[in-house]
């Protein structure tokens, strides 16, 4: 099984280093990395449940998003939100260096934890995880995510399924990770002491919020790129 790898290095001022490698299946970004052996009680399932939450407790008695967030939050449960650190992220063409706060470090981090956890909401995301761009802004988030969505409206129709063009689902979509990252906080609040990621997952937040707008907006910002393509 061919596999690529991600790693998070976060330095801070006191010269301590939390490093997090990632591991994941190439084809489907499925994260290979082993869960806890102990699991909070925050992460059951029905700890608040996200109301669109299509899973069973027979079936997962954990919520496989918290799952994979336990042992990130716990490592940094100790910090505030606002801290700096250097933040090196190595994939498998390039190198990426920032100094920056302990939310945005661990908000790129959960971005990618997140559409590889296993969740069926935030599955859709998988192909933002394999080209993964850390500490995006809102523009390249929401040019990426359009990107991603009509690119899976090419594969629909390529297999004979209706497509979407005009990314009505993909605002729904994003208006289904607003509620998922509601129930996700309160989770984090349960098992945390300080701010951070609850800020960082605020941060993720910020973007489910922009895209759906940005849509109705008819992605204007964005237009005058694409000229050439527009002329007669």
């Amino acid at each position: 099984m061919d596999t690529i790898q991600i790693e998070y290095q976060m330095s801070f001022p006191d010269n301590n280093k939390a490093v997090y490698v990632l591991q994941f299946e190439s084809r489907t970004m499925k994260l290979l990395n082993p869960v806890p052996d102990k699991l909070p009680q925050w992460t059951d399932l029905s700890f608040q449940q996200c109301s669109h939450c299509p899973l069973s407790s027979e079936t997962h008695p954990h919520c496989p998003l918290a799952v994979r967030l336990v042992d990130v939050i716990q490592q940094f449960d100790h910090l505030m939100s606002y801290e700096n650190l250097i933040l090196q992220v190595k994939t498998l063409r390039r190198v990426i260096f920032k100094k920056t706060t302990v939310q945005d470090a661990l908000s790129a981090l959960m971005g990618l934890i997140i559409p590889s956890s296993g969740c069926p909401h935030t599955a859709y995301f998988r192909p933002m995880a394999r080209f993964h761009l850390p500490l995006a802004d809102t523009e390249e988030t929401i040019y990426r995510s359009t990107s991603m969505y009509l690119l899976a409206q090419y594969f629909r129709n390529k297999a004979g399924l209706k497509a979407d063009p005009d990314l009505t689902g993909l605002k729904k979509i994003y208006e289904q990770m607003q509620t998922l990252n509601s129930a996700i906080a309160e989770r984090l609040r349960s098992g945390s002491k300080t701010d951070s990621s609850v800020n960082a997952l605020i941060l993720l937040d910020m973007f489910t919020l922009a895209l759906p707008f940005a849509i109705e907006e008819s992605l204007e910002e964005l237009r005058d790129l694409f000229a050439k393509f527009l002329s007669p």
